[in-house]
């Protein structure tokens, strides 16, 4: 899915930098743009804050029954049921096997805490694995991160698959036991099952 909640912030250089993985410079300043919203997937070319899961991602995951972060358009399904920003996903009940995108960026910790509150399902997060965000929602509560082979492609809301990459390493994250053996099965990556912090 991608972000949906919240107002694009702009980025100091510092922020550009360690989000782009490269020094920041007035060369890299113009290259990767400034107005690059915190709360969007991470190539500074990807203006927009509403990205779709591609389906080669999905396919082997299997089915879900909620998605609480939907786009309220989407050319295909990514669970049976789906909440949009107009239900305010994280206000609802949630049920059964869930597939969660979040938006990427400050509100990614409020749907991962309720992910693994929840305990069972997949969500789809930056691989920023240092992050307080990572060590309390994953290293702390996930049964297995599958760290995808190469940067996805996603897709705008009509469907058309976006010509550049993420722009950074992307993970899946496994809540329960059921979901980490799909993940090991699903020939998308290699998997960490060691997911306790051992500090």
């Amino acid at each position: 899915m991608g972000a949906w909640l919240g107002e694009p912030r702009r980025l100091t250089g510092l922020m550009l930098s360690a989000m782009c993985g490269a020094p920041y410079n007035q060369h890299n300043a113009m290259l990767y743009g400034s107005d690059m919203g915190l709360s969007g997937h991470q190539s500074a070319r990807m203006k927009n804050d509403e990205w779709l899961t591609p389906p080669e991602v999905l396919r082997p995951l299997g089915t879900f029954d909620l998605d609480p972060c939907a786009p309220i358009v989407r050319p295909w399904d990514t669970a049976k049921h789906h909440f949009t920003v107009k239900d305010d996903g994280l206000s609802k009940k949630w049920f059964g096997r869930v597939w969660c995108n979040p938006p990427f960026g400050r509100e990614a910790v409020k749907w991962l805490r309720r992910m693994a509150e929840h305990g069972n399902g997949v969500a789809l997060i930056p691989a920023r694995t240092e992050t307080a965000m990572f060590y309390e929602t994953v290293w702390g509560a996930a049964a297995g991160v599958l760290f995808l082979k190469s940067r996805p492609h996603f897709h705008f809301v009509d469907g058309s698959r976006a010509a550049f990459n993420s722009g950074a390493p992307i993970c899946l994250v496994a809540y329960g036991a059921d979901n980490l053996k799909i993940l090991q099965e699903s020939g998308l990556g290699a998997v960490v099952t060691e997911c306790r912090d051992a500090a």
